[in-house]
């Protein structure tokens, strides 16, 4: 039996993941330990290796077979464009892609004007505004915090994942317009698919019975 591999997206997401693994009885006690300097964690028992990546790097682990299943927010997999099968909704970290911006900045967007928008995530950004709204916009790519972007007069509004929105609120924005609800995903390569089909829908099947 090919020892299987799962890329696991940082975090907290890794740990909420990890816990419902073991609910279909898919443990690895190595990971337990966080003292470990390891980078692949290993189930030899159950043949099933683990590792964590950068959250946008699972998508390109999987797409390229270095991992046969990844587990990423769909965010990420939005973000990254990259040809794989999203096989579940795992339904961990649930918030929302909106536009957000000051509460008179809602008129530009009806009005289809030019604007500047700030954002980490200029691939779902570009697919909104030119794909569903058709309004040509000023894509501003940034790392940091994007709520400062509309109060210091970078751009008019902002896409980015609202939680709770407390945030948005602390600084005088509010959301304007959502684009999509997201959550963690199970994502697997192509390849893998096909060769280890009944292994991974076995897998998908028990995790879908306690979702």
């Amino acid at each position: 039996m090919k020892t299987i591999t799962v890329a696991l997206a940082k975090g907290r997401l890794a740990a909420k993941a990890m816990k419902l693994l073991e609910q279909i009885g898919i443990t690895c006690e190595e990971m337990k330990d966080p003292e470990s300097r390891k980078l692949i964690f290993s189930n030899e028992e159950q043949k099933i290796n683990f590792f964590l990546a950068k959250a946008n790097d699972v998508p390109t682990y999987v797409e390229y077979g270095a991992a046969d299943i990844g587990i990423v927010g769909k965010d990420t997999i939005l973000e990254e464009g990259k040809k794989l099968y999203e096989v579940l909704d795992l339904k961990l970290g649930y918030c929302k892609m909106c536009v957000a911006g000051p509460a008179n900045a809602k008129e530009l967007l009806q009005h289809g004007e030019l604007i500047r928008v700030a954002t980490k995530y200029p691939n779902i950004t570009k697919d909104y505004f030119y794909n569903k709204k058709h309004q040509t916009v000023e894509i501003i790519k940034l790392n940091g915090s994007i709520e400062l972007a509309p109060i210091v007069g970078l751009s008019e509004v902002i896409v980015d994942i609202v939680e709770t929105g407390t945030t948005l609120k602390e600084n005088g924005l509010e959301i304007l317009e959502e684009i999509c609800p997201l959550s963690a995903r199970m994502v697997v390569n192509q390849v893998s698919m096909k060769m280890e089909q009944e292994r991974i829908n076995q897998m998908i099947n028990k995790l879908r019975d306690i979702l």
